[in-house]
């Protein structure tokens, strides 16, 4: 490609606008038409944007892209931009991978990976604060603090999942400060409003069950800054399995954790997710089990939420947003004018 188109990034295009491009491949699926014929639905992005290109099987890069294009790679593209009920689009023109000479256009690949809008050290280091300020067994607080340590560097990075929610760079830590802040705000408003409860609420639980309850994800997600993946032991076992026996194997090495603690702990982690077809064996059965499970379940569903209205088009005149999104629902963006 030679430099007789600009060069821009793919958030920077405009509807209808030809140029040359470096993008990040995130994700290549194939699929049939209803003819039978063979076709590829692949995604680009950049720092900030999206975008998806059909590969028919017609086209010049067709085996290229079955045999060659990988996910995780870059690209240098010459497309044409487009935005359509189904989001941006690229109708390429010309492709090849990046080479050592881009380096010389600009072309940095840190540039192209998501992150956690905020910075990890300041987040593991609130996290840290609050199980050593609020935990107040000190055994249990033993145990998260020993958990936080030995893992920190990869609580730092990896992504809370592969796809849906939280799913960058960081965004496993993210999540978990999330849940765990709302975690304390429930614990405190509902040991003042029911101070009569037996057992009564215990808040070092429900602050050590917010900070490990998605601990399993360590082993069932394989980090990749493009886009992480599950290991074998998490598509075979899962994460609510594998934070479970991760807590066990710790707390055996805590002396003086009481055994009826590390129950309700376990109990936490098993059932966070609450159904059968969400991966929990069991629905909570304790206070503490059902204020981390809907810490959770909302601090997910409103990310799901908020990065579909983060991502509406510039322009867009619908009063909804299309069920394209991790909630497969219709987002209400509110009434236009019939001006």
């Amino acid at each position: 490609m030679n430099q007789s188109h600009p060069l821009m990034l793919l958030s920077e295009m405009e509807p209808g606008q030809f140029a040359d491009s470096f993008v990040l491949l995130v994700s290549r699926e194939r699929a049939t038409t209803r003819d039978g014929k063979p076709y590829f639905r692949v995604q680009f992005r950049d720092h900030a944007l999206t975008a998806t290109a059909m590969v028919w099987s017609d086209t010049p890069w067709f085996e290229d892209c079955e045999a060659k294009w990988a996910e995780g790679e870059f690209y240098k593209v010459r497309a044409r931009y487009a935005e359509s009920k189904y989001g941006p689009q690229l109708d390429i023109d010309r492709i090849r991978p990046v080479n050592a000479d881009d380096t010389a256009d600009g072309f940095d690949p840190g540039l192209y990976y998501s992150r956690s809008r905020f910075a990890s050290e300041d987040m593991f280091a609130e996290l840290t604060g609050i199980a050593r300020e609020q935990i107040t067994e000190i055994p249990l607080q033993k145990l998260v603090l020993e958990i936080l340590a030995q893992y920190e560097d990869q609580i730092k990075t990896i992504a809370a999942a592969s796809k849906n929610h939280h799913a960058f760079t960081g965004g496993y830590l993210e999540h978990v400060l999330s849940v765990t802040k709302t975690a304390c705000f429930l614990a405190d408003k509902y040991l003042g409003y029911y101070q009569q409860m037996q057992p009564a609420l215990n808040k070092s639980l429900v602050i050590a069950g917010a900070i490990l309850h998605d601990i399993g994800k360590l082993t069932e997600l394989e980090y990749r800054p493009h886009g992480s993946r599950y290991t074998p032991a998490g598509r075979l076992i899962g994460h609510i399995l594998l934070g479970r026996d991760l807590v066990r194997e710790h707390a055996a090495r805590i002396e003086d954790l009481n055994p009826e603690t590390l129950l309700r702990l376990e109990h936490m982690i098993v059932s966070h997710q609450n159904l059968p077809e969400w991966g929990s064996p069991i629905a909570p059965h304790t206070p503490e089990a059902l204020l981390v499970h809907y810490a959770d379940d909302i601090d997910a569903k409103f990310h799901m939420m908020a990065t579909t209205l983060e991502n509406i088009l510039p322009g867009n005149e619908d009063e909804f947003s299309g069920r394209d999104n991790a909630l497969r629902r219709s987002i209400f963006l509110g009434l236009k004018s019939t001006e």
